[in-house]
């Protein structure tokens, strides 16, 4: 009797665990959304504005473009101790790199390739 009062207790227990552990996931992976649509649309103006100063044989014209979408902010780990953000653009087929640390922008570039 006892045993089964006992299993009975930590099974509750465990699924009351569960239950927090997927809320405090839940709130957190939305304050991180909040945080990473905060900081693309911080990251955007200067993004375009080094696309289109950026020196290249293709032209990068953001405003005017007949298609152009915000591909958003990525980061790649080449080491353990680097990581390379990236905040992409792509306007009329033309892709461009900006990088919000180092306020570079290279058109069409692989992030993951560069130094």
């Amino acid at each position: 009797m006892n045993f089964q009062r006992i299993a009975i207790a930590l099974f509750i227990l465990l699924g009351a665990g569960l239950a927090g552990s997927f809320y405090a996931n839940w709130k957190t992976l939305g304050q991180l959304r909040t945080v990473k649509a905060f900081v693309e649309s911080a990251v955007f103006a200067d993004a375009v504005a080094a696309c289109e100063r950026a020196q290249s044989t293709t032209p990068f014209k953001w405003n005017g473009a007949k298609q152009a979408a915000a591909i958003g902010l990525s980061s790649v780990k080449p080491s353990k101790d680097t990581i390379i953000a990236s905040y992409t653009l792509v306007a009329d087929s033309v892709y461009c790199d900006y990088d919000p640390l180092k306020k570079k922008a290279d058109i069409g570039s692989n992030f993951l390739e560069r130094e």
